[in-house]
C-alpha cells in the first residue's frame, strides 16, 4: 500500500520521524511535508508564487521532499509528483499539540488530511497533546495501530478522520472513544502590550474551552484520558437550513 506522510510542523519534526518509522508495517511510506513549520495556516494553497522543493537525505538515504509550502500544498505536489503510485492513504502527523474542538479548523495538520479526503484517499490527522519531552515513538505505536483498524473495519468508500491522543494514553491503559468534535469557541483575550517605541501590540492569550466532563464530544474525553477518534467531512453545506430556504421565493429581478 502506498502511503502519503506529512504534517505541519514541518519535515525535521519528531513527530514526523516516528510515524513514518511505523507506518513502514503498512505499507510503502512517501514523505512530503514542509521546509518549515506551518502550525495554524490552515487550509491555505500557494498559487501566486512557486512552490520550492527540495530532496531531503540522511546520508545515502532519500528521507523525503521538503516544499516551501503549506501542509496543503504537500499534498497537492505529492499526489501529483512525488508518490510513485496514487497512494491509498494520507496521513498527516504526528502534530505537537492537540487538534481537537473548533482547532480543527485552524489546524494545519487536519487541512493536510481534508486534502488527502479531496481526492478521494482515506486520510487521518494525528495529534498528540503538546509536551516538551512528547514520547512520540510511543504515540506512533499507538496511532499506527490504530490506523490498521480502521482500515480493516472501515467500509469501501474514502473517509476522513481525526485522531488525537492525550499524554495520559501513553503511561498507561487507555479506551479509544469514537465522538463529535466540540463545537465551543475557543477564548478571544488578548494582552495589550507595548513595543520599545511605545506602539501598541496585542498577544492572544485565549484558549480553547473547558470542556464539561459529561458531555460527549472531543475535549470531554480527551480531559478523561480517553484516545479520541472523529469522523469528518469537508461537505460545510448546511442540510437544514438548505431545506428551510428552498421555500424563501428569493429573485434579483429588475423593479
Amino acid at each position: 500500500m502506498q502511503i502519503l506522510l506529512t504534517n505541519d510542523d514541518g519535515i525535521y519534526a519528531p513527530g514526523l520521524r516516528a510515524v513514518e518509522k511505523h507506518l513502514q508495517r503498512l505499507g510503502n511510506v512517501s514523505v512530503v511535508a514542509p521546509a518549515t513549520e506551518q502550525s495554524g495556516v490552515g487550509h491555505s494553497i500557494t498559487f501566486l508564487t512557486p512552490l520550492i522543493v527540495k530532496e531531503i537525505f540522511e546520508g545515502h538515504r532519500h528521507r523525503g521532499w521538503a516544499v516551501e509550502g503549506s501542509p496543503a500544498d504537500c499534498v497537492k505536489i505529492g499526489i501529483a509528483e512525488f508518490c510513485p503510485q496514487r497512494p491509498r492513504l494520507v496521513v498527516s502527523g504526528i502534530n505537537g499539540g492537540l487538534n481537537a474542538g473548533i482547532n480543527v479548523l485552524y489546524s494545519g495538520t487536519v487541512a493536510a488530511a481534508i486534502e488527502g479526503a479531496f481526492f478521494d484517499i482515506t486520510s487521518i490527522a494525528v495529534s498528540l497533546e503538546y509536551d516538551e519531552d512528547a514520547d512520540y515513538d510511543r504515540a506512533a505505536q499507538l496511532a499506527v495501530k490504530l490506523i490498521g483498524q480502521i482500515l480493516e473495519r472501515k467500509g469501501p468508500a474514502p473517509q476522513l478522520y481525526n485522531m488525537n491522543i492525550p499524554t495520559a494514553a501513553l503511561h498507561g491503559p487507555s479506551e479509544v472513544r469514537i465522538v463529535p468534535m466540540c463545537v465551543a469557541r475557543w477564548g478571544e483575550d488578548f494582552e495589550e502590550r507595548r513595543d520599545p517605541r511605545g506602539r501598541r501590540y496585542f498577544w492572544a492569550t485565549g484558549g480553547p474551552p473547558v470542556a464539561p466532563g459529561d458531555t460527549d464530544d472531543d475535549l470531554s474525553a480527551l480531559a478523561r484520558g480517553y484516545v479520541t477518534l472523529t469522523p469528518l467531512a469537508f461537505d460545510m453545506t448546511s442540510r437544514s437550513a438548505l431545506a428551510e430556504m428552498r421555500d424563501w421565493n428569493l429573485g434579483v429581478a429588475s423593479q
